[in-house]
Order: C-alpha cells, then structure tokens, then sequence
C-alpha cells in the first residue's frame, strides 16, 4: 500500500493495521496536539494528562485491528481517548473512596480497641447505611458479596457507604465542636 503525508487517516490507519509503522508516525504527528489538549483541558493536572495520552495511544496500538478503515478515524480515536480518560477518573475516584473507607475502618478499630472511646452513633444513618456499613466493615465483606446480597451494584454499595460516612463524620465534626 502506498502511502504519504498526504494520505488520508483512514488510508494511514489501514497501512498501520499492515505493519506500516512510519504510517502510525504519521497519524501520532497529526493528531497528537489535538488529543493530548482534549484530555489537558478535562484533567487539569499536567502529569495525569500525560499519563492518560501516553494510555489512549497504546490503546489504540493494541486495538488498531479493530478499527474498520469504511469508518472515519478521528471519532474512532476521541472515542478511544474519552474512553481511556473515564477509566483513569473512575480509578482515581475508586482510589479515593477506598483511602476514605480505609481511613474510617482504622478509626472504627481504633475506637473498639480503646474501652473509654465513645460509641459511633449508628442510629443516625438509615437501615441500609446501617446494614452495608455492618456488611463492609464488622462482617468485612467485599463491595461485590454486599451487591450481591442487596441485589444492587458495587458502586451503589460504595455509594451508600460513602453516604453514611459523610452523615457520620458531619455528625461527629458537630460533636466537637460543642
């Protein structure tokens, strides 16, 4: 197949699927600007931007023989991109419900550990806030077995959990500061 820098993405990202790497230098020269200022301008943050771009183009190596060149390129490539940039929010978000939950199961042993600790008010939160917060933390079930068993999404539980942590830290910030 041949090919230049006047060649069509289409036509590149073809020549790229046949092993034609100077095709894929092409198209990464193209279009890297433009992808890598979408993803800067929703991360803010220099080095996730850079993590993430250097994420979306791998991406699109390993599925590059799923494009189909009847299809226009550069909606194929932002969808990898947009793609790519979900999971690492999703992740960083994980990451950060996991760190509180962590920070509030230390805090939940610490304070059984210590006889003269005062009581978490449990009574506060609704059934279901009781019942997850229970499930996850006395009972030390993954998010995945409390779905399963409330017959709900592990992000719902992470959720109500998430909830109930809010309720009880603005409960306990109140207590405080009397």
């Amino acid at each position: 197949m041949v090919f230049d820098e006047s060649s069509t993405d289409e036509v590149l990202m073809e020549a790229y699927q046949k092993g034609a790497e100077n095709a894929f230098d092409i198209l990464f020269r193209r279009h890297s600007s433009r992808v890598y200022g979408f993803l800067a301008n929703r991360l803010k943050d220099r080095s996730q931007a850079d993590d993430v771009f250097q994420a979306a183009f791998l991406k699109l190596h390993q599925s590059r023989s799923h494009y189909d060149p009847a299809f226009p390129f550069l909606p194929w490539l932002f969808t990898i991109c947009k793609s790519v940039l979900i999971d690492h929010v999703r992740k960083k978000q994980r990451i950060r419900e996991d760190n509180n939950e962590y920070a509030i199961a230390a805090s939940v042993d610490q304070q059984t550990e210590d006889i003269n600790a005062p009581e978490i008010e449990l009574d506060v939160l609704s059934i279901q806030q009781r019942a997850v917060i229970d499930l996850r933390y006395k009972k030390d079930l993954s998010f995945e077995k409390i779905a399963l068993r409330l017959q709900t999404s592990p992000s719902n539980v992470r959720q109500i959990i998430s909830r109930g942590i809010k309720k009880l830290r603005h409960i306990s910030a109140k207590k405080e500061t009397k």
